[in-house]
């Protein structure tokens, strides 16, 4: 089963594009609630390039990687990725407003699909956030 989350973000592709593929922005925003972090992330953004993000309870008391590679890079329009035996697309949909990222990922068994929409959608939210208080410029 696929799941699909997408978000509006008022600001330029460019700005869109940076923030979802630099490491210092992804730190920023990568996961789903407060009392999580992102400690650090690599992107090697190219096809067949390797992505990573450290995501971990700021308590310490758990803690994972999400890593994958890249399948396929359309700048400002698409990403598709792997990761363990899934995969996933970000699309960037430019309109007058700014840009829709919309992502599309294969669910896993472990948790409930609510569970990961809700999950993905909260990091999608986060990346909204992030960008439009860092500014509207690219």
């Amino acid at each position: 089963m696929r799941i699909t989350i997408e978000v509006s973000v008022a600001a330029p592709i460019e700005r869109v594009w940076a923030a979802y593929t630099t490491p210092s922005d992804i730190t920023q925003w990568n996961f789903a609630v407060d009392t999580w972090h992102c400690p650090s992330a690599t992107v090697d953004l190219r096809e067949g390039g390797a992505f990573s993000s450290r995501m971990e309870a700021k308590d310490g008391s758990f803690g994972f990687d999400f890593a994958g590679a890249y399948i396929k890079i359309v700048r400002y329009r698409l990403i598709e990725y792997s990761f363990g035996e899934r995969s996933g697309t970000v699309e960037f949909l430019e309109d007058t407003k700014g840009v829709t990222l919309r992502s599309t990922f294969e669910a896993e068994a472990q948790n409930s699909v609510d569970q990961q929409r809700d999950g993905w959608q909260a990091i999608l939210n986060n990346f909204k956030r992030h960008v439009e208080a860092t500014g509207r410029g690219s």
